[in-house]
């Protein structure tokens, strides 16, 4: 499925765009596609880290729960 593009002017530092461009030249690469794909790695990383965030603050509220839950369990087992 293609994915369908946008164009984006940004104004970056100079090192930035230099290695952009050896990056590109080395992998046979457009600079679009090397800064794409660095914005793409950002974006999974950031994906995953507000899910790490998540789970996380689920397995609090789980953990609460099973707190609260014990006494009631312990009292209809035993």
């Amino acid at each position: 499925m293609a994915t369908q593009t946008e164009k984006l002017t940004i104004s970056i530092p100079r090192n930035l765009l230099l290695i952009t461009d050896k990056i590109a030249k080395e992998r046979k690469l457009s600079r679009s596609k090397v800064v794409s794909s660095c914005l793409q790695d950002m974006a999974e990383k950031y994906l995953q880290e507000r899910m790490a965030e998540g789970y996380g603050k689920m397995a609090e509220e789980h953990l609460k729960f099973a707190k609260r839950s014990l006494p009631l369990v312990n009292e209809i087992l035993y």
